[in-house]
């Protein structure tokens, strides 16, 4: 059962003694009441820019001059995702991924880029159609190619937006290199071909609260929500959910947070595993502007309600820090990796944690980085634990 708190009373330890380091499988696995291990994963993979570029660049234009900076912008915005060159990280996302062999891996910022002829009257209208970027294909044929064989099990569709992109202004007669860009983004969760975990069911849902912001005058909303599968190996059931909180509003997110729980309790009961970029601090007491809550107010809600954030049960918040580099993800040095929001939290049926036989957070070296090229796997960090189940 899912133990919901009011937010006044949270609480959490935000620094733990690690209590099952270097706890070897063959001990963890003689307990009583144990059951199998299972390896699990969260991974931004990253979209490949700052969406919130055109967001900046229109801010307090009207009219043609706000559709001429949406323009511009987002023409920046594609050279960007060019440059940041998913095949070339995927590579790097799918060495960490053949590495570690993961059974199940929760991924966020999936993108399907797209695009199509430029259509000034139709502006939000989603419809471009040419595939530029498939981030899941590519991926998955990564880890083929590495003979790491995995299939999506769940795939939740976010966010869905499109504008024009081009160079020049179309109201003097000087755009060029035109078209729509088409973003969709994606949660999913993949499940590697072989292992012993077998999945039973799986869902998804939007969340209500959404990231709602005027680009050019159109009100455009980010959509964002959490997808999961059932699961059984060795005699143990488990539920995986996978989800990616809103990065721009702790408000938002704590919202969100909620309505995963809500939901959550509504399924049938059992141990549950939530691979989260929470986009929440544990150590970031600071209020965004428009917010009224902290930065670590959507963590503190997750914990407060019964989960246990399962980093801390291995080693200390500082040695697991996961975010964020720069948009062009090609930093020379790892420094920009000094905060942590990419977790993973459990609950067991009875509401204990689980039992930690090994973690580490991957892409977070300098020697991860590709070597012609310098861009890192991602700009955040992934979070992998071997988990051991309770009967």
């Amino acid at each position: 059962m899912f133990k919901r708190l009011a937010l006044t009373a949270l609480s959490v330890a935000l620094l733990a003694v690690p209590s099952v380091a270097g706890l070897g499988v063959a001990e963890a696995a003689s307990k009583p009441g144990q059951g199998p291990a299972v390896t699990v994963m969260t991974r931004n993979v990253y979209i490949g820019a700052d969406i919130q570029r055109p967001v900046r660049a229109t801010a307090g234009l009207t009219g043609n001059a706000a559709l001429v900076a949406l323009g511009n912008a987002n023409h920046e915005l594609r050279e960007i995702v060019d440059d940041t060159n998913f095949p070339v990280r995927a590579g790097l996302l799918a060495e960490e991924i053949a590495r570690t062999h993961p059974d199940l891996v929760g991924l966020q910022e999936v993108a399907l880029w797209r695009s199509g002829p430029v259509q000034l009257d139709q502006i939000g209208v989603p419809n471009a159609s040419t595939v530029d970027y498939d981030y899941l294909a590519i991926l998955l044929g990564k880890l083929a190619a590495r003979g790491a064989h995995y299939v999506a099990a769940h795939e939740q569709t976010e966010s869905d937006v499109e504008a024009p992109s081009f160079l020049g202004d179309p109201f003097v007669g000087t755009m060029s290199d035109a078209s729509d860009q088409r973003l969709t983004t994606r949660d999913v969760i993949l499940k590697r071909v072989g292992s012993p975990v077998q999945v039973t069911g799986s869902g998804g849902s939007h969340y209500d609260a959404a990231l709602t912001l005027p680009i050019a005058g159109q009100p455009t909303s980010f959509v964002r929500g959490y997808n999961w599968v059932d699961a059984h190996a060795g005699g143990a059931s488990f539920r995986f959910v996978n989800t990616h909180l809103e990065a721009f509003s702790s408000d938002i997110a704590l919202a969100q947070a909620d309505q995963l729980l809500v939901d959550l309790a509504a399924l049938s009961p059992r141990t549950t595993i939530i691979a989260c970029d929470c986009n929440s601090d544990p150590l970031d007491s600071s209020v965004k502007p428009f917010d009224t809550v902290s930065h670590k107010a959507p963590y503190e809600f997750i914990v407060g309600s019964g989960f246990t954030d399962q980093w801390l049960q291995w080693a200390h918040a500082e040695e697991g820090w996961t975010s964020g580099l720069s948009e062009t993800v090609d930093d020379s040095t790892a420094d920009r990796f000094d905060h942590r929001i990419d977790m993973v939290f459990a609950q067991s049926s009875t509401g204990s944690a689980l039992p930690v036989v090994r973690a580490t957070v991957t892409g977070d070296e300098v020697s991860d980085r590709d070597p012609a090229t310098g861009l890192w796997p991602s700009d955040h960090a992934g979070v992998l634990m071997k988990l051991r189940m309770l009967r």
